[in-house]
């Protein structure tokens, strides 16, 4: 069967938009009908006029449409889960509040944000004590933001993104379980023990590899990576930044490295263009994803048996979109 063809005739007869995450294989990102990072791809989904979205992404994206979109009908050829999303549930939130106050900071000196890359439950436990939600993109902004309150942040899940946005801003950062306690109780940004296991490949090592094999090489990473990369990297930006930075304000002569997932980075340029990795830095549960997943999921619209549809309650919907919007007007 040629599942592309099939996947077109069906998407053409039935009420429904393809979603498809940047970091998704190349077959599926190109049947995409919007495509984007997680935020973005959550908006556009929002505003579309279809009333059915297949969410080529992980299972914290297909929630955000549903949080954002309660009338639309969400479906996920595969529920895969980020792993980073999967480091924390409202269990280990809380856990962490409770060291917190055992060191003798309580609840109410705690403002959480979350990175978007984390379950409708924890984006509702965050919503419920009036924090945000933020993206890489915007998380300058959110955590400056925040900070007004005269609160702690607690930042997670990202231990990396928390060090590398609070080193931006000049401020003192802590990670629970990693650093002593009376230095988290000093840091203005406290953050979760959690990470991105592929942006955790790129290394301070692989940067000095290019920068000695190409002297005038710039090095573009996402925030994700470790604080160390981060240090010594040219340009830092989300998804999208690093998209723009690239293919649109770089000589296409400048050679350019860059430490994020290798399918985005592996079509941005036809040339000039390197990954910042010994080993191929590819998301697993991203590419779990596959043609025919795609075309049993529209077959199950047409049929009305709707597989894996993503579904969040009302009472999570209200507090996680309280964060998010939150987010939004900031």
């Amino acid at each position: 069967m040629n599942y592309k063809e099939e996947i077109i005739k069906l998407k053409n007869e039935l009420d429904v938009t393809i979603a498809a995450h940047f970091y998704q294989k190349d077959e599926v990102f190109e049947l995409g009908d919007i495509v984007g990072d997680s935020l973005e791809l959550a908006k556009k989904a929002m505003n579309c006029d279809s009333k059915n979205i297949i969410f080529c992404g992980v299972g914290f994206m297909g929630e955000s449409v549903k949080i954002l979109a309660p009338q639309k009908r969400v479906l996920m050829p595969k529920v895969a889960c980020c792993a980073m999303a999967k480091m924390i549930d409202v269990e280990f939130f809380n856990s962490n509040l409770k060291i917190l106050n055992q060191a003798g900071i309580s609840n109410d000196d705690i403002l959480p944000i979350t990175y978007i890359n984390s379950s409708a439950a924890v984006k509702a436990a965050v919503g419920k004590m009036g924090g945000y939600v933020c993206t890489s993109s915007n998380a300058f902004k959110i955590i400056q933001k925040g900070l007004e309150s005269g609160k702690k942040i607690f930042f997670v899940p990202d231990r990396c993104l928390g060090q590398n946005f609070a080193n931006q801003i000049g401020l003192k950062s802590a990670v629970i379980g990693i650093d002593d306690i009376e230095d988290v109780k000093q840091a203005d940004i406290i953050c979760y023990n959690g990470f991105c296991s592929v942006h955790q490949l790129f290394t301070p090592e692989d940067i000095d590899f290019y920068k000695e094999k190409y002297p005038d090489i710039i090095v573009a990473v996402h925030p994700e990576c470790d604080v160390q990369v981060v240090n010594k990297a040219d340009f830092i930006g989300s998804t999208s930044q690093l998209i723009k930075y690239i293919t649109q304000d770089l000589d296409p002569e400048q050679k350019v490295v860059v430490g994020t997932e290798f399918n985005m980075v592996n079509r941005l340029r036809d040339k000039n263009t390197y990954v910042l990795s010994s080993t191929k830095p590819e998301c697993p549960t991203m590419n779990e994803t596959t043609l025919k997943d795609l075309y049993q999921t529209l077959l199950s619209i047409q049929n009305e048996t709707f597989e894996n549809e993503i579904e969040v309650t009302s009472e999570v919907t209200k507090y996680a979109k309280l964060a998010l919007e939150r987010m939004f007007e900031v």
